[in-house]
């Protein structure tokens, strides 16, 4: 009976929700202010539900996927290869998220929006910590109170620390702690891919509930709603070039590696990661691209870029930098700079255990918003400009998993030809 809700796939049904949202709401806001207000009091409940499967599925699956992700990097692989190309992630990863807040600085998304929201809700957003203060507290305490107060940072640190200890023991000389270690992993592992199931299940409601928030929203805002979301768009694909441009042609020039040579073996694979959206399910394309286009031996490559498809989150992280500013602006509580700070840390740690897989940059866009004490609470203002963002994820993620794809294969050339193993002949 539903086949023809389902059949179509998910990004089709969230770009129709979202343009029948566009169009109910901007129908409904021609209509006297008692209309608006029965339609958002009666159908709140819908836009709601979907922000709270959303909240739901956040802790379980920063902690189940970071402590996988860690406990997969085999000690042994540590050496190296492996410190190279964690620093090379991780430093271009802080750089693309401080690209992305810098363009949102210059072109302020979303500013004079004014979304509001209940304001019983709107009075639980968090004041934002110091900058000491969020350092020292990602550490946690009691890592058990962290979990259940969803205080994204000491999550994060505990469940990186736990997997790289679950790594270590699984090399133990102990073979019955080893085997113990190893079934730990299985489990962790198990859990992680159940959350990513329950994700799948949840964006499957994704088009209803996207279809009610944003007519609420125009509903309420009326036309001028399109623009911001034009802008937020040419925002992010404009850090998204120059992130490509200036960052990886920059470390290329430094290396003495081609630009231009390096997009044209790359391209298949980046064009691949546009379409399908998902670094995880590009992976073979990558490497056979990185094999028999760039040069990079496969002793190299089989362990970077599926590291890379696991951690390495540059697309993404400029888009939480855009997107976590455009929410600010457009809500009227533009971020500070300590919460900017703070964007860039939680990005970065938290792109060590995002699931290479379409959508999975709205979650951890969820966990950024969490960590600079902006709530989203169903009902709130926050949630109705989330719900936007997540209206044209689609398009965002094909940009974003784009560059993802370009950054592994590039810092595998990178690390291969420091290694003196790059078959520099395919660069000629």
């Amino acid at each position: 009976m539903l086949s023809w809700y389902f059949k179509p796939n998910l990004l089709s049904r969230i770009l129709i929700g979202l343009v029948l949202g566009a169009v109910v709401g901007i129908v409904l806001g021609y209509g006297s202010p008692e209309t608006v207000k029965a339609f958002v009091d009666n159908t709140k409940f819908f836009g709601d539900l979907f922000i709270r499967l959303l909240k739901m599925i956040v802790v379980p699956v920063i902690l189940f996927s970071l402590i996988a992700g860690a406990a997969s990097i085999a000690p042994s692989r540590l050496g190296r290869v492996g410190v190279k190309i964690m620093v090379y992630y991780l430093a271009t990863s802080a750089l693309a998220v401080a690209i992305g807040l810098a363009f949102a600085n210059v072109f302020q998304p979303g500013a004079g929006m004014g979304i509001v929201g209940d304001a019983a809700v709107q009075g639980k957003a968090a004041e934002s910590p110091t900058m000491s203060q969020i350092l020292l507290n990602i550490v946690p305490t009691n890592p058990a109170e962290s979990l259940a107060k969803g205080d994204v940072l000491p999550i994060i640190f505990f469940a990186v620390l736990f997997g790289l200890a679950i790594a270590y023991v699984k090399d133990s000389k102990d073979p019955v702690v080893a085997k113990g270690a190893d079934s730990l992993f299985q489990l962790v592992n198990a859990a992680a891919e159940t959350m990513y199931k329950i994700v799948r299940g949840i964006m499957e409601y994704a088009p209803i509930g996207v279809f009610f928030l944003i007519a609420m929203v125009f509903a309420q805002q009326g036309a001028k709603a399109l623009g911001p979301l034009l802008f937020v768009t040419l925002t992010v694909y404009v850090g998204l070039l120059v992130h490509l441009v200036i960052s990886y042609g920059g470390i290329m020039a430094v290396a003495g590696l081609g630009f231009f040579k390096f997009l044209k073996g790359a391209n298949e694979a980046m064009i691949t990661a546009f379409v399908t959206r998902s670094s995880g399910g590009t992976l073979p394309v990558t490497m056979r691209c990185s094999e028999e286009k760039l040069g990079i031996p496969r002793n190299i490559c089989s362990f970077t870029l599926p590291l890379g498809a696991t951690i390495n989150m540059d697309g993404t992280a400029i888009y939480l930098g855009v997107c976590a500013m455009f929410i600010g602006y457009a809500t009227g509580n533009p971020l500070t700079m300590d919460q900017q700070l703070t964007v860039i840390i939680t990005a970065t740690l938290a792109s060590i255990g995002t699931a290479g897989v379409p959508g999975a940059g709205a979650i951890m866009l969820l966990m950024v918003l969490e960590s600079i004490g902006m709530k989203v609470e169903a009902g709130s203002a926050i949630a109705a400009a989330y719900a936007m963002i997540l209206g044209i994820d689609a398009l965002l993620d094909m940009g974003r998993t784009c560059l993802n794809v370009g950054g592994d294969m590039a810092g595998s050339a990178i690390v291969a030809k420091s290694e003196g193993e790059l078959e520099l002949a395919k660069w000629q």
